[in-house]
């Protein structure tokens, strides 16, 4: 209850009365009657009035502010409240409890004719079906985006392809590397001539190149350790393989090696400048000992052979492993590189919601259907064409209402609308706002529908046609569950010249996409005069 006070001069007489009356007693569904209590009173009393839906079965609209003016030595208190029912029938506007100073006081009860809305069937126009006309698909870039996702993924394979898995033209080193430990020394002894170290005089270098071939040659062959070995140890270590008969090397072979080897490190760490015959003559010799070391040696067995082919698989084995680890790794990186770089720029939301395939996001960047109904022509730009209803589906019995809808469940997406005919008198006295109002009571009833929220005001179409629109947000129950949806509705109607048109949209409060959709579809909304169609056909 809202408490009225009305402050008045002492007067030694205290007296009340109260009165009711309405502007009229037959309404039609949806209009509105004018509820009005007088109060007449001195100035030391109190008046509190009714406040909040206390008309019922009648629903109060709207309390106007009271109203009050001095009659004599009285005052007289008035009220006005606005009341309407959407159902027809009889209905009693219960007493109401008006308290003046400490004493309560009852106005008379009240009745009120609510009527339907007649509509005669017999002023229905009738038309031919129109033809079906070719409409213009909207034009759609996404083919655009596919080649660059392509593009994109077609440069990232090759890059991967031409540096990881590409069998690339092996090097003269690689080569030689991959020849038998024996071939290798051969060719190294080759470029040792080659070069350009005696005519340098680098005779330091020519000896460790020279060295360097018949150690890795032992090392690889005879002695595992020949090349970490100093020249005492590796002698020691041939003359012990061969006393032990694990390596049938002579003592002129053992014995050339160490000379060899000695002068080699007198050169490198005393500076020693052997003569040019002198260092041809190792050369030789070194070449000599080298076949010698490779006839003494055996033929590898056939197990062994195995054990090397099982060896060079496994190699191969592995280096496809880290060509696969390392493919994975970069496709990674790029897959993470891109969705952070993407999600930087379009927020992360939108990007997950592009590669989930989000149903209101897709539905929003869909191809949308611009389609006409009724005649004269309602025009609308939808994700897909209104499915006009059934007489039985509609809910009601009345041939002249059509009822188109589309219904997404899954984006709790809901598309309505309704064309009435307007050329009986009745439905002509009824403005835009009944109209939208009186679908926010069909929301309570039909969806069950709670805790709406109303703002009403002005609406234009793309083309200057103008009506009525009512939005808020509601709360409706999910079917064999407790839990409810928060849901915005917008509705608009409009009269011409010869239909009204109501239409809404339902969508879900927290989706963004399905805010966007909701601006989509009535920023496309036309509405055409009998003239203004004509005038669009011949364009």
């Amino acid at each position: 209850m809202v408490l009225a006070i009305v402050s008045c001069f002492f007067s030694l007489i205290s007296f009340s009365q109260v009165t009711s009356e309405v502007d009229t007693t037959k309404i039609r569904i949806g209009e509105q009657i004018n509820y009005k209590i007088n109060v007449e009173t001195d100035t030391t009393n109190l008046v509190v009035f009714p406040e909040g839906q206390t008309f019922m079965p009648l629903e109060a609209v709207e309390a106007l502010k009271i109203d009050t003016t001095k009659k004599e030595s009285k005052f007289v208190l008035s009220r006005i409240y606005k009341l309407t029912q959407f159902d027809s029938g009889a209905y009693t506007i219960p007493r109401q409890k008006i308290i003046v100073g400490d004493k309560p006081f009852y106005t008379d009860s009240l009745r009120v004719e609510v009527n339907t809305i007649k509509v005669d069937t017999t002023k229905q126009k009738l038309y031919d079906i129109k033809p079906i006309i070719e409409v213009d698909k909207s034009s759609s870039n996404w083919w655009k985006w596919l080649l660059l996702i392509l593009a994109i993924i077609g440069v990232i394979g090759f890059l991967l392809y031409w540096f990881i898995w590409r069998k690339k033209p092996l090097t003269e080193e690689e080569e030689i590397a991959l020849l038998p430990p024996y071939e290798r020394a051969k060719i190294g002894l080759q470029k040792l001539d080659e070069s350009q170290y005696l005519i340098r005089s680098e005779v330091k270098e020519y000896y460790s190149e020279l060295t360097q071939i018949i150690r890795s040659y032992l090392d690889e062959k005879v002695y595992e350790r020949s090349l970490e070995s100093t020249t005492d140890e590796l002698i020691e270590r041939l003359q012990l393989l061969k006393e032990g008969n694990q390596v049938p090397l002579t003592k002129d072979t053992i014995k050339n090696l160490e000379s060899i080897l000695k002068r080699a490190d007198l050169v490198k760490f005393a500076k020693s400048l052997p003569e040019t015959g002198l260092i041809e003559m190792d050369r030789a010799t070194i070449e000599k000992e080298l076949d010698n070391v490779k006839s003494s040696l055996p033929e590898p067995s056939e197990e062994e052979k195995l054990l090397d082919q099982k060896y060079k698989e496994e190699q191969e084995r592995k280096k496809k492993r880290n060509k696969v680890i390392l493919t994975g790794a970069i496709s990674l990186f790029l897959l993470i590189a891109t969705y952070v770089g993407f999600g930087l720029k379009f927020g992360f939301g939108y990007v997950n919601d592009t590669l989930l395939r989000h149903e209101s996001k897709v539905l929003l960047e869909g191809e949308w259907v611009t389609s006409k109904y009724g005649i004269p022509p309602f025009e609308i730009s939808t994700p897909d064409v209104l499915r006009r209803l059934t007489k039985e589906e509609k809910g009601f019995n009345d041939s002249d209402y059509d009822k188109f809808l589309y219904v997404n469940e899954e984006s709790h997406l809901s598309i309505c609308l309704i064309i009435a005919d307007n050329s009986d008198e009745s439905i002509q006295l009824l403005d835009e706002k009944t109209l939208g109002l009186a679908q926010i009571n069909a929301f309570e009833k039909e969806l069950k529908a709670e805790n709406i929220v109303v703002i009403d005001g002005e609406f234009e179409t793309d083309n200057g046609f103008k009506g009525f629109q009512v939005k808020g947000t509601m709360n409706i129950p999910i079917q064999g569950s407790e839990n409810k949806i928060g849901t915005s509705y917008k509705i608009v109607s409009f009269k011409s010249e010869k239909k009204i048109f109501v239409f809404y949209v339902l969508f879900e409060t927290d989706d963004s996409y399905s805010v966007e959709i909701e601006e989509k579809i009535y920023n496309s909304i036309k509405i055409y005069t009998q003239g203004q169609e004509k005038e669009e056909e011949q364009k």
